[in-house]
């Protein structure tokens, strides 16, 4: 059980420093344009030698964004109870830390799963049919291996809780 508790914390740490460093940096995508290349993130776009922050609030963006920090924030709090379960720490008798921090995995991988989504559709429509030489770029890569490092992490929770939960009809 603790196996399954310590794999799940350590795949929900990397998933969460994962998850800021994709939110705060400004490469999710790059586009050459005139002999150079720009970059831009969901805060600032970057032409060479100068960032700027984004002036203009594009709808995918804001919904990127605000997905993105819903996802920061539950897999924190995931962590959080997910310590407290991993030291027996009980201050709730009624409250399965284990298989709320499984919860809060799963929801912090449905949220940046959203925000990968909403991101990848939207600019494969917009830039896909304007510009010809664009790439996804590491930032967006990172929050893609956030979605898998927040989804293992809640399957080993939720491992972890059904190796503690009593089964058979002796265990009632």
């Amino acid at each position: 059980m603790y196996s399954f508790m310590g794999g799940g914390l350590f795949c929900a740490g990397v998933g969460n420093i994962l998850l800021v460093i994709s939110t705060a940096t400004d490469y999710w995508m790059q586009y050459r344009q005139s002999s150079s290349y720009m970059h831009l993130g969901l805060w600032r776009y970057c032409v060479p030698g100068k960032c700027m922050t984004h002036t203009d609030s594009i709808a995918y963006w804001d919904a990127t964004r605000a997905f993105m920090i819903l996802a920061i924030l539950a897999c924190f709090f995931g962590i959080i109870i997910g310590v407290m379960a991993f030291i027996n720490y009980s201050p709730f008798s009624g409250f399965d830390k284990t298989f709320s921090a499984g919860i809060l995995y799963f929801i912090s991988c449905f949220f940046v799963l959203l925000a990968m989504a909403v991101y990848t559709g939207m600019t494969v429509n917009y830039y896909g049919k304007r510009y010809g030489n664009w790439r996804f770029s590491w930032s967006y890569i990172m929050g893609w291996v956030s979605v898998v490092l927040t989804f293992f992490s809640g399957i080993f929770y939720m491992c972890a809780y059904r190796m503690q939960e009593p089964r058979g009809p002796m265990s009632r």
